[in-house]
């Protein structure tokens, strides 16, 4: 039987070096735990999600991959039930960005915990990077991946080395311009289309508190601009204008 594992998962997977446990949160059906399993990337996997079923769901799939002897299950709202120092890579993949910064921040204990986290958000990437650089994260790695007509950002971070991130940064962080992924010209298109949208509506808005909002999205927007005008001066592909919009893009409007 083959492991029916997405995309965007085999990306988190990809970015997690040997270690001894991780602990996946929001595990769902628990595919990147048994995944990690078979692959020998880890020799525990600690699943947890909010919801029983769920946690049904994974229990089932990893006794039908033969590694339930090498994954616990923890019923727990984010980390409240995970116990500090049982894991050295945390996951939290496939929920929005809000919710994963939301989570992180209910776990002060990870500050300076050394521990590497492999974060995968769905929409409002750019809150969650805001959130990373405030308290002092670094994002250490970033990559993209196209599952279906979506694309994804999947982000290695450490607690601690980082620092505030610019409007533009927090779009397009300093990680993924860095790697210069294939697809990163469609994606700094797509989110140059999005803040056009997001500055053009503000802009109609009579309400005084949009002022602040307007603001920052217009510096956003003259950044990534100019990170998208660079790129086009080189001789790298164009950007793929057939890509649909991903969560993340639809999360600004």
């Amino acid at each position: 039987m083959k492991l029916p594992i997405s995309k965007r998962l085999l990306q988190c997977a990809e970015m997690i070096p040997p270690c001894r446990t991780v602990a996946d949160v929001g595990t769902d059906h628990g595919y990147l735990g048994v995944y990690l399993l078979q692959a020998g990337r880890c020799a525990h996997v600690i699943a947890s999600d909010l919801r029983e079923k769920p946690l049904a769901s994974a229990r089932a799939n990893a006794a039908a991959f033969s590694v339930q002897d090498r994954m616990s299950f923890v019923l727990s709202d984010g980390l409240h039930h995970i116990k500090p120092g049982s894991f050295d890579v945390l996951v939290l993949a496939g929920m929005g960005g809000d919710l994963i910064a939301r989570i992180l921040a209910d776990a002060p204990w990870l500050d300076g915990d050394n521990a590497l986290l492999i974060l995968q958000p769905q929409s409002a990437a750019n809150d969650l990077r805001r959130a990373l650089g405030a308290r002092g994260w670094r994002i250490e790695q970033e990559r993209l991946v196209r599952d279906g007509q979506f694309l994804y950002a999947v982000m290695a971070v450490r607690t601690e080395g980082g620092g505030p991130l610019t409007p533009g940064e927090q779009y397009v962080s300093p990680a993924l311009r860095r790697a210069q992924d294939a697809l990163y010209p469609a994606y700094l298109a797509r989110m140059r289309r999005a803040l056009e949208l997001t500055v053009r509506g503000i802009s109609r808005s009579a309400d005084p508190a949009d002022l602040a909002r307007a603001a920052y999205y217009r510096a956003a927007l003259t950044e990534v601009a100019a990170l998208e005008a660079g790129e086009a001066d080189t001789d790298k592909p164009k950007a793929d204008e057939a890509l649909a919009p991903s969560s993340a893009e639809r999360s600004l409007l």
